[in-house]
Formats: structure tokens, sequence, C-alpha cells
């Protein structure tokens, strides 16, 4: 049955009552639940902009995601102070039914035969064939030399086996190292599962939703693996069973957490640190803004903290906003990729988000270079300045006469806000025949840059290849091989006649486009609203063959030189589990294809923002077999 509102008489009322108001039902009682949504979360998702779900794809998910959203992910600021029963409520009011099993009291079912492809000291780091963490190499070429396939056997790819994540939604992206498949859940279950088969070796029950890559390596004499949560903390586990090392949180910002997924180098450890705060300060009375985005570097046997390098400088009190709360700056510069690693010469490169405030920093929408052993910058290269921007300029105001406005009264937004352009994409290091090593940046402005890194990250060549805006260009990564740069082009909401959702390729040292694709329009068939095209998964690669996920859930694959699709996958549908959980595919998001051991494996359902959620890790290979 369709619920509607009726607890506000008018969407006005719901609207103006914002986030902040805390309900007064009783804990034990989830009858508060439409009373909670219209009092903490109408007032964005009732006409919800850029990235905000609408209230029809929040009723189309399923109850426990909502909860977990609620609990650890996403809306956890907004649910601030609401018992978990109350949480239920709200999710029982959208859905219709009640969450159930929490992930972290039900072990799988097919658990692997004891001794089976026992843990070995391979596992430390695997292969040079292996796919550890984000990009795959210290780089993020996100390209892979011998995934044991070939670009002809692409078309033969099929199902191998398919795994359900348990009262969980796609989140993060699977690794795979020394023939287990090891992978993070929204809510916050990580898995070592076998690749041949997609048993279980064992699982690990983080204290928040996990979404980085997990790396591999060694913690003294010990295998280790490595991620981050959303709450910040990051943890070691043994490789082995899954115990647990050491875990440390980062940053004591209520609002910090770890997307980027870590890099680990020679006994140590890089992690990057992002925020929530961004989405906090929709809130008008929210005292905005005072986080601060950081690259730290731990000692990967202990945990120990190295050093930690911020992006700003402390925040300071400013100006009072128009509802009289105080304002700080400045603030932002998240770092939501993995770093990359110039070992040879000792640096550390990251890409930063974007400013919350109106304070001027010269460290937001970046590049930054910092000393490995010590975390000093070496040098800065800003390529959106005055990009100041935060939730609150994108939710609907309320003005007089029961209007909406674009901005206006009672709002943190900064009094010049930007276009936010921030930078999600890790940077993708590479050397030129003559010897000159490029950074390619990549940029939500839908441009691309090639950074001389010999020269404190001069422009070399930048190409615009999309609109670009909060959901378009390039989201999530480029995957570059030898001679050519792959961009996958989102452009999501951006307007019609500007949009260019596709996949592109440029000349590596030249930037010289040589080829370009127009996503196809979006195939829906789960019935995903909208139904977006947008190519915002990160694109990985092989020899002649290049991979993009879209919004609608088809995973494609393009010839290297030409740009030719040779295979379309349709992921957003059911699929029989080896877990025996009920799973289906839904939007390609966030991490992209792994290529490796003669699979390709990729998550299928990342719903966290917009587009169709879902729960299904995929493995295919050659034939099936």
């Amino acid at each position: 049955m369709i619920h509607t509102l009726v607890t506000c008489p008018t969407l006005l009322l719901c609207l103006l009552a914002g986030s902040s108001v805390r309900a007064a039902a009783d804990p034990d009682d989830i009858s508060g639940g439409e009373q909670n949504f219209a009092q903490r979360c109408v007032g964005c998702h009732a006409q919800p902009r850029g990235r905000m779900p609408d209230i029809a794809a929040l009723r189309a998910r399923a109850p426990e995601q909502l909860v977990q959203a609620m609990r650890s992910g996403a809306m956890r600021p907004q649910a601030s102070g609401l018992s978990v029963y109350q949480m239920q409520g709200i999710a029982y009011f959208l859905t219709g039914r009640m969450p159930t099993e929490p992930a972290v009291m039900v072990n799988e079912p097919n658990r692997c035969a004891p001794g089976r492809h026992a843990a070995t000291g391979r596992a430390a780091g695997g292969s040079a064939d292996d796919w550890n963490g984000w990009g795959r190499d210290d780089s993020n070429t996100r390209f892979a030399a011998n995934p044991g396939f070939s670009a002809a056997e692409v078309p033969r790819l099929k199902v191998k086996w398919a795994f359900g994540y348990r009262g969980s939604y796609v989140y993060g992206q699977p690794v795979v190292i020394a023939g287990r498949v090891y992978v993070s859940s929204s809510g916050g279950r990580v898995h070592a599962l076998d690749l041949a088969s997609g048993c279980v070796h064992w699982s690990f029950d983080a204290d928040a939703g996990a979404r980085t890559a997990i790396v591999a390596g060694r913690a003294g004499d010990v295998s280790a693996l490595y991620f981050g949560d959303d709450s910040g903390t990051v943890y070691a586990l043994q490789a082995g069973d899954g115990g647990l090392l050491w875990k440390r949180r980062l940053d004591a910002h209520p609002f910090a957490r770890i997307t980027g997924s870590p890099k680990l180098h020679d006994g140590v450890l890089y992690v990057p640190v992002s925020s929530l705060e961004e989405v906090v300060a929709a809130d008008s009375k929210y005292p905005c803004c005072t986080f601060a985005g950081s690259l730290a570097a731990l000692d990967a046997r202990t945990g120990e903290l190295l050093w930690q390098s911020k992006t700003l400088d402390p925040p300071v009190a400013q100006r009072l906003s128009d509802a009289g709360t105080q304002l700080y700056g400045p603030a932002g510069a998240a770092i939501w990729s993995s770093p990359t690693l110039d070992a040879e010469h000792g640096i550390a490169y990251v890409a930063t988000g974007n400013s919350y405030t109106d304070v001027p920093t010269a460290h937001s929408d970046a590049v930054l270079a910092l000393r490995m052993n010590t975390g000093a910058l070496l040098w800065s290269r800003q390529l959106t300045p005055g990009d100041n921007f935060n939730m609150s300029c994108a939710r609907p105001q309320v003005c007089g006469a029961g209007t909406v406005c674009e901005l206006g009264g009672k709002t943190n937004c900064p009094l010049v806000p930007g276009p936010d352009l921030d930078f999600g994409a890790s940077t993708v290091l590479r050397d030129l025949p003559d010897g000159r090593r490029l950074l390619i940046a990549s940029q939500k402005s839908g441009v691309v840059y090639a950074l001389d890194t010999a020269h404190q990250g001069a422009v070399l060549w930048q190409v615009r290849l999309g609109a670009g805006g909060p959901l378009g260009g390039i989201e999530w990564g480029a995957a570059a091989d030898e001679e050519r740069v792959y961009a996958p082009i989102s452009d999501a909401f951006a307007k019609p006649s500007e949009a260019r959702p596709g996949l592109s390729a440029l000349d590596l040292a030249s930037g010289t486009l040589r080829w370009s694709v127009a996503a196809p329009a979006g195939k829906c068939r789960r019935g995903i609203s909208p139904c977006l095209n947008a190519f915002v998964q990160a694109a990985s690669a092989m020899p002649g063959m290049v991979f993009a996920g879209s919004l609608d859930g088809h995973l494609r694959a393009y010839e290297a030189v030409s740009g030719a699709l040779r295979w379309d996958f349709d992921t957003a549908r059911r699929f029989r589990t080896v877990n025996r959980v009920p799973a289906s595919g839904g939007s390609l998001d966030l991490g992209g294809a792994v290529l490796a051991g003669g699979m390709l494996l990729v998550n299928s359902g990342y719903g966290r923002l917009v587009g169709q959620p879902g729960n299904v890790l995929l493995a295919l290979s050659v034939g099936g077999r």
C-alpha cells in the first residue's frame, strides 16, 4: 500500500520542520515513523536536488537498507537522537515492511570446507596479476595487464557465481588477492570469499558501513588486510582468519569518514580522510563548518600514527548565519579518493574536494603532492578556485507566501556558492617514452588534466569531455594504459542540451581525443527511476578492452583502440546466489570492474544517492566456467 504524508497538513509545514527537530515518540513505539520522517527527512526528499533520492526512490529500497543508512550511513546526522525502534518506524512507514535480521547476527551458510585454499604467505600481496586495492597498483591505473582472459574472449563472459549481501546494499569494490575475493559492505560486514566458488572463508563486522576497497600486505610477520569505515576508523585484519589486529580512528570530528581506499608501501599505510559535514550543513541550525580533509600515515604493523597532514588551516569563528548560528571556516577539501604513490621519488599525491565555507583556501579542488616520509607539502595545484558549496545550497528553502526558493532564508550556504566540482577520482600516474612523468587528474567538471610532476603540477594539457556538475563529469575515476586515458562521463542531471554521458579515450602524451562514444539510452528493466544512462562508475582496462558501468545497470566493454562496443551485460536483475540470499543487481556506481585470475568481478546495486539499489556481487568468467 502506498502511504501519503498526513502528519503535516501541508507540504509547506513539512518543509518548515527542519532536520533538527527531535521526535517525542515512545522509543519502543514504531508508530511515529510518519511523524519522524516528516520532521527530519521530507524537507530534502520531497523536492530533492542533485544527489538526493526522492521519496519514491526511498520507498523502493529494502527497509534494512534504510535503517542501515540512518544508523551508520549517509543519514546518520539526520537520525541523530532516534532510537533504533524509531528508525525502524521510518523504514516501515516508507516501505510497508519491517526490517528483519541484522547482517551482523547471521553467518553465511556456504562456508568453505576446512583447509580449502588456506591463506599462505602469498596473501601478503598476492601476485603482480592480482587486483590489490582500489586502482590495482600504486599508480591507480586501473589497468590489468594480465587478467587471465583475452579481449577476444570478453563477449563470452558469463556469470560463474553470485553472492548476496545480507541486510545491506552494494557499497564498495571487491579485490582479488591470492585466490581470494575480499569485499566490504554498507552494513560494515567484510567477507573473504573463494575466487573459484564464492564460498565464505570468514566474515568480520566493522563498527560502521565500509566502502573502501581492501588492500593487502604485511604487518610484521602476519599477512594483513586494511580498510576504512564510515566512522573514520581504519582496520587491520589477519588475512587468514579475519581476526582483528588493530583499529584506529583517524579524526575526532563527528562526521569524519574514510571513503578512499588506503595505500600500503614499505610497512606504512596511507589513509585519506573525508567527511559527511557537507551534508549535515543542510540543517540551518548546524554551526557550519569545521572539518578539514587529511592524509594520515600509520605503521602497518601497530597502527601507530606516524603523521597526519591536514589540507586546510584550523577553522576559526566567522560571521553569523541568517538563522543566528555561528559559522566557521575554512572547512572542506576532503580527500574522497585513494592516494597515488610515487615510491621512486617518495611522493604521495591526493586530489581534494570543494570548500564548505566562504573562507578562501588554495587547497580545495586541488592536487597536492606530499612527502611520503613526513607528510610535508611539496606543492599544490588548485584547478577550480572558489568552489564553496555545502548541501544547504542544494536544499530548497521556504520563502514568503509559501513559495519555495532556490536559496535565501536561513541557510548555511556560502554567500557566493560554487558549482560543487570537487575531485572524487584518484589521480593516475603514468610515464611517457620521453621520460616525462604525468599525473592525470579527472574532475566532476568534466575536465581531464595532465600535470607535470617535475614542475610542481604545471598543466601540460587539459580537455573538457562533459558538461560537469554535482553529479557530472568524471565521478569516480579514469583508467589508463601506456597510450591512452579512458574517462567515463556521468553528466547526470546536467541540462539535456549540454549533457554528454559516455566514454572517451585521450592520447596520454598530448590529450588529443582518440575516440568518444555516447552512452546508449537508458535501459532499465527493473523500473529504475529516473532511468539514467550516466557513466558514473570508475572505468577499468585491460589489453585491448575498457569497461564502463552505467546507472541503468549495464556493464559494457569497448575496444581500446576504436571505442567499438563489444559486450553489454545487464546486471539489474535477480540472481541465484551461492549463499542463498535473495539478491538483485541495480545501478553501477563507485568501484568499477575488477579483472584478475581469469575472472571479472563487479558489485551491482549502488543506490545510495540516485539509481536503483541492489545487493549482489557478480563473478564472471569465460563461458561461466
